[in-house]
């Protein structure tokens, strides 16, 4: 009996190696001392000497059921980027900056096209952030996942000055929420947006969706904050905390860097939600306080200011808007859902 007769294929493993050290030949990254093929990544840490006090930060995610999108159209390249922007995005909420990343990468069967175009992606995406992949895992593993799926997820480690980090006791009642346009969904909320729109031939324009066809605008790209918080920080206009809008939608993530005692109002038509939404929402006939609970519906980043900082950093945005407030009392009030 040999390991291809247990449903692994080593010479595929093999050539899914060669073509991630490929992709990630174009990413190279000057702080790497052992990446992709050692037991462990190695990263030199030296810029964190210039630092007072220095803090680490980690997060791990995924992309969810968007993998399931790419499955049903073969398009599979935007998903390594989502995984970093995600990752990178979180970082930014939590007041760091990215240093390096790694990845995950499981299916029944690997097919190695598939990954290359995946890491392709990824490595994109990581040498826009100016991050380094030290590596990470692939691996195939029959029984465990259904074929033709994969599972992709990743781990992203940043840095902070431990005086920047965000602090929820210095938001006060009347504070500004500015919010920064999700480019759709992101990587959330894939299984109710697939169930309800099943049936939709998702290659056909639709005018609803400006001519563009449903796999085009479920398989957008996750939003990369990175490039608006560089421009924010030059400023000195960083915010005093900031909720990334991921799985649990705006009810579940503002909350998340709010302090006891206070909550916040949202003003709904503020600003522009992606119409992918609507659509959802229409053929799904899912009610609007769901769509708030499961989506970003637009909102990618909410940042929070005092109203004097508020005015100033919404012109070094460019594009950002003024949706809501912060208030006396608990949770997440959106005008125009909740009453």
């Amino acid at each position: 009996m040999r390991y291809e007769d247990a449903g692994v294929n080593l010479n595929a493993a093999e050539e899914t190696t060669r073509r991630i050290k490929e992709a990630l030949a174009g990413a190279r990254h000057p702080g790497v001392i052992a990446g992709v093929g050692a037991f462990a990544g190695a990263f030199d840490a030296g810029r964190l000497a210039a630092l007072e006090r220095p803090v680490l930060l980690a997060s791990t995610d995924g992309v969810g059921t968007k993998t399931l999108v790419a499955a049903r159209v073969g398009r599979w390249r935007g998903l390594g980027a989502d995984l970093v922007n995600h990752g990178v995005d979180d970082l930014l909420a939590a007041g760091g900056w990215p240093l390096f990343f790694l990845d995950y990468l499981a299916a029944a069967r690997l097919e190695p096209d598939v990954v290359g175009e995946v890491v392709a992606g990824l490595a994109e995406a990581a040498r826009a952030a100016g991050l380094a992949v030290l590596g990470g895992e692939t691996a195939e593993m029959p029984g465990v996942y259904r074929e033709g799926a994969l599972d992709l997820a990743g781990t992203i480690v940043g840095y902070a000055e431990r005086e920047r980090l965000p602090d929820p006791a210095r938001l006060r009642p009347g504070d500004v929420l500015l919010a920064l346009a999700s480019s759709g969904l992101h990587t959330n909320g894939y299984s109710l947006a697939r169930r309800a729109l099943a049936e939709l031939d998702w290659e056909a324009p639709r005018s609803e969706l400006g001519g563009r066809n449903v796999a085009e605008a479920l398989l957008e790209p996750h939003t990369s904050y990175l490039p608006v918080w560089r421009r924010l920080e030059a400023a000195g206009l960083l915010p005093k905390t900031a909720a990334h809008i991921t799985g649990g939608g705006v009810y579940g993530n503002l909350p998340r860097v709010l302090p006891k005692g206070l909550g916040a109002r949202l003003i709904r038509g503020r600003w522009p939600e992606p119409p992918i939404f609507s659509l959802i929402q229409r053929i799904g006939g899912v009610e609007d306080r769901e769509m708030f609970r499961v989506f970003n519906m637009g909102l990618g980043m909410l940042l929070v200011y005092d109203p004097a900082a508020a005015e100033a950093a919404l012109e070094v945005l460019d594009g950002g808007w003024r949706v809501g407030e912060v208030v006396p009392g608990e949770g997440v009030f959106v005008e125009g859902v909740d009453g």
